[in-house]
């Protein structure tokens, strides 16, 4: 008997949320299976995913999802969707003389929007090894779309042809999903939505409209709403409308949870000191006013850093990828993202969003870290504690907030997943001596709570173990390397001269935290943001808004968020060390 279904409505605010929310989703999608013979999954889908029907009575089953974008940032993909065609394209022309017609041309599809075509018309593709056995044909034949592309297992390349997020979205979405912001442009020079107040500026009038009529076509068919999860960019003017959209949310549906992720893509190669100027105050501003109007907010990226020219991203052993392609990056931290929402998605003994933001925004912290390790190093046939001591460098995860770890811990969220048919415990024979006191435990999640503990000893911890995988199906990059096999999971040794396999899972170990270093993270940005003559530097920053004694007192805002994570044990930072001699 599963358990109650809380559901989660997402919304996804900017370019680069709108990938990495595509590639959360298709990772979503490729778990889905329908197969009334088979158990319910481990992770219970209807939280974010909803059932409906389309005018002519056909079953669908798409996100419970309101993303916004610009203009132009669409390409093939039709603002509308397809699913509830009615097929009917009567003509209202009643005009008798002679007419020119003139058509554009359509943007040409890669080669797996082709194959989803054929798919969606019925068509078998042509490289399939053999005709499929009779799928379960139910809510928009989702089987059947996973069954062919997991079974042809074909190598889409990509890389040079995504331009949008919509390039590799394998979902079909609902029609009241997709808002795009018609003022503003995604590509080139003029009328791009670059500053904060912009953003602030454009949701009133017919769009603000448009997104509560939005949000209640989806909240009102929830029984059970625990909240929203919101993806946005905040380096650019999405910072403002997203700091809107919080305080809307906030004001409306105050009693759920709101969990905030503020997604910074690594700087553009061809930049300017005005544009690295606006992506820090977007920043600066985005993550106060949707930290104070949220339940959680966690800065999401793989920058190396705030300065113009950052430290290199953070190097992940087992991955092999180009951080400068949001294909790439966002793929990243989709997988990080699949394992640190489990907690509020799981079938049973799940943690509702509130609980999860209860247990890290103490005393106010309401900004928390993220760190990851994508993929967990577990040798294939080893277990748990094996794979723990094999760290011996330190914790195995990499940092995916732009925040250093170390310092003092006030309570932290860790996730593992993806576990599935390796062993949790030793299993030594009865008498044999445990090599470490790991190996002594009797379950997981006392091996995880032992390790993490000796790292931190008097920090709140809450665990979450999931042996599911996260299913990695096309078009999810292959950014792995040669050291893991098709599961993920590091090899011993690899045949010679043989191809790198495809990986089509990955065991993942997360984290949020609440700690310390926050207070010099969030101190930079105040220092940072103090001391630049915005009026001089940047002048049109405030044309369409904030006021300057907004600004002014969002940064000494900021400046007392810093203190709350001040480490009071009697560690002294450099941060705190400077706001002595201030």
């Amino acid at each position: 008997m599963s358990s109650l279904c809380r559901e989660v409505i997402t919304l996804q605010l900017g370019h680069f949320s709108n990938f990495v929310g595509t590639h959360w989703w298709n990772l979503q999608d490729a778990s889905l299976s329908y197969d009334p013979e088979s158990p319910p999954a481990e992770i219970q889908s209807d939280v974010v995913f909803r059932e409906g029907q389309t005018p002519g009575g056909h079953v669908t089953y798409t996100p419970r999802l309101i993303a916004m974008d610009l203009k132009g940032s669409l390409q093939t993909l039709r603002q509308e969707g397809c699913l509830y065609d009615s097929g009917e394209h009567a003509s209202a022309l009643t005009w008798e003389g002679s007419l020119v017609t003139h058509k554009e041309s359509p943007t040409e599809k890669n080669p797996f929007l082709k194959d989803l075509d054929k798919l969606d018309k019925g068509e078998i593709l042509a490289d399939f090894p053999s005709p499929p056995r009779e799928p379960v044909k139910k809510r928009g034949g989702v089987d059947t779309v996973n069954s062919q592309l997991n079974q042809i297992q074909r190598s889409y390349r990509l890389e040079g042809s995504i331009r949008v997020w919509s390039d590799f979205l394998r979902i079909h979405l609902h029609p009241r999903t997709i808002t795009v912001i018609h003022q503003y442009n995604h590509d080139g020079e003029a009328h791009r939505l670059e500053a904060f107040g912009q953003g602030e500026s454009a949701l009133q009038g017919a769009l603000l409209e448009e997104l509560e009529d939005r949000l209640h076509f989806f909240v009102e068919e929830c029984d059970y709403l625990q909240g929203f999860q919101v993806l946005c960019d905040v380096a650019d003017g999405f910072a403002g409308l997203g700091s809107k959209v919080t305080e809307l949310l906030q004001d409306s549906y105050g009693g759920r949870g709101i969990l905030s992720w503020g997604l910074v893509p690594n700087t553009p190669i061809h930049t300017t000191p005005v544009k690295d100027l606006y992506r820090l105050l977007n920043c600066t501003l985005g993550m106060l006013h949707m930290a104070t109007n949220s339940s959680l907010f966690c800065p999401l990226g793989l920058r190396g850093g705030l300065a113009r020219f950052p430290a290199p991203p953070p190097e992940f052993p087992h991955l092999s990828f180009d951080p400068s392609l949001w294909f790439h990056s966002s793929a990243v931290l989709a997988l990080a993202l699949d394992a640190i929402t489990v907690p509020y998605r799981l079938r049973n003994n799940s943690a509702p969003m509130w609980q999860v933001a209860d247990s890290l925004a103490v005393s106010g912290r309401k900004v928390v870290s993220a760190y990851g390790a994508v993929p967990f190093p577990m040798m294939h046939g080893s277990s748990l504690p094996d794979a723990l001591i094999a760290c011996a460098e330190g914790l195995p995860w990499k940092p995916l907030s732009t925040c250093p770890e170390g310092g003092r811990c006030y309570g932290q969220w860790v996730t593992l997943r993806g576990f599935e048919g390796q062993k949790l415990v030793s299993g030594l024979p009865v008498g044999a001596p445990p090599p470490t006191p790991l190996h002594s435990l009797h379950s997981g999640e006392d091996v995880l709570a032992s390790y993490l503990t000796s790292f931190y000893p008097s920090a709140p911890l809450a665990l979450q173990l999931v042996s599911s995988p996260c299913k990695l199906t096309p078009p999810f990059p292959q950014i792995f390397s040669s050291s893991l096999d098709a599961r993920g999971f590091l090899q011993s040794v690899q045949p010679p001269d043989a191809p790198p396999p495809t990986v089509n899972s990955a065991p993942i170990l997360t984290s949020l935290q609440s700690g310390s270093t926050l207070d010099p993270w969030l101190s930079d940005f105040h220092r940072a943001a103090k001391g630049v003559d915005v009026r001089r530097m940047a002048p049109s920053f405030f044309s369409q808004g904030p006021e300057m004694a907004d600004y002014e007192e969002a940064l000494e805002q900021l400046h007392l968020l810093a203190r709350r994570y001040r480490d009071d044990s009697g560690g002294r930072t450099q941060s705190s060390s400077e706001d002595e001699d201030d």
